[in-house]
């Protein structure tokens, strides 16, 4: 999931958010529908798909998706 489009992709299939790759730089507050039961959700998604452990703590802080999706793949 190196590609900001498949991590949207990811998003917008397995949580079920109407997303798009425009909508990854919006404050995580101004995404419609989303909330921290999300979050928690997309932790348990990227540990699957990536195999290793993921940061509550530093996603907690992310203000955006691609802030996360920058965390997730550059770490």
């Amino acid at each position: 999931m190196k590609d900001l489009e498949e991590f949207i992709g990811l998003i917008r299939e397995e949580i079920g958010l109407p997303l798009t790759v425009a909508d990854a730089d919006r404050a995580l507050h101004d995404l419609h529908g989303w909330d921290s039961v999300h979050l928690l959700w997309l932790v348990t998604l990227l540990e699957e798909r990536t195999g290793r452990s993921v940061s509550l703590v530093d996603l907690l802080e992310a203000p955006s998706l691609a802030a996360i999706h920058h965390l997730v793949t550059v770490g």
